[in-house]
């Protein structure tokens, strides 16, 4: 298994500048700050330009895709992206595919059956080429978090709490990777904590695939219809001073989890650009920059 540290940042690709010197300039201070790997979200495209473009800009730093959704993308597409960059930087790119939800394959005029058997389609047809130590997947239950770790490096579990990365752990065992996603907010302030989390969770309470897994740790249907209770929010976004963020974000590690991909939230949500300042924030409350 290769070892990517035990931080990384986690963010929609489409908040990245399109200027090549502006992407350069975020990438380096990323890696500079200490974080080891960067998760692309939000579906990025599947020339996987904007991973290209970060690990160009960078030595060290892994980059992973989390996750290219299958009912938007071209697989053989996607696949000679992945063996172009392979080439370029070795050893430091991780394609994470997912079977996303039934919005996004309807949206396309397909019918959202049987996503599991679509995703290990995917990886047995055109993503074949693709290394298995070299693909993961993103993964809530049991038989996708078992599919993991039977054709992929590993899984990508989002918005799930420290308990199902026990759970998640005992299924893959103890050789794939296990990468949770956590979203913190740093501030104490619980208005603006839960303000700037209703703001990024609303779109997955109505997503199924999110709320029965949600279900099956403490949370009722009052927690997860309209905005979310505040238990969710609360259970869902980390915030408080710097120990209280850093115990939320190491009790995945605690469980199981190899890696935690941190999306920062802010006052808007999900920030509509890098939020830079709050990733220096981070970078000191985990003590990147110390032996």
């Amino acid at each position: 298994m290769r070892d990517i540290g035990r931080y990384g940042l986690w963010a929609p690709w489409r908040i990245w500048p399109r200027d090549a010197g502006e992407i350069a300039e975020a990438a380096r201070e990323v890696e500079h700050l200490g974080f080891t790997a960067f998760w692309l979200g939000g579906s990025p495209l599947d020339d996987l330009a904007s991973a290209e473009a970060i690990l160009a800009a960078t030595d060290r730093l892994v980059v992973g895709t989390s996750i290219v959704d299958i009912w938007t993308s071209d697989g053989d597409r996607l696949a000679a992206s992945h063996a172009r960059i392979r080439d370029r930087f070795p050893g430091r790119f991780y394609l994470g595919v997912g079977s996303g939800h039934a919005p996004t394959a309807e949206s396309r005029g397909q019918a959202y059956t049987r996503p599991l058997s679509r995703l290990r389609d995917l990886l047995a047809g055109p993503l074949a080429t693709v290394p298995k130590d070299e693909r993961m997947i993103a993964a809530l239950g049991p038989k996708t978090l078992a599919t993991a770790g039977e054709l992929t490096a590993g899984a990508l579990p989002y918005l799930m709490p420290p308990a199902h990365t026990a759970e998640a752990r005992a299924i893959l065992g103890s050789g794939p990777l296990l990468v949770p996603e956590q979203k913190v907010f740093l501030g104490d302030d619980a208005a603006a904590a839960r303000e700037a989390g209703r703001r990024a969770l609303k779109l997955y309470l109505a997503l199924p695939n999110y709320t029965r897994q949600l279900a099956r740790y403490g949370m009722d249907e009052a927690d997860l219809t309209g905005d979310g209770s505040d238990r969710f929010i609360d259970s869902a976004v980390v915030w408080g001073d710097d120990a209280r963020v850093r115990a939320g974000i190491d009790a995945h590690l605690e469980a199981g989890a190899d890696h935690v991909a941190i999306q920062v939230l802010t006052l808007e949500g999900a920030p509509a650009a890098l939020p830079r300042e709050q990733w220096r924030r981070l970078a000191g409350l985990l003590e990147l920059g110390k032996a």
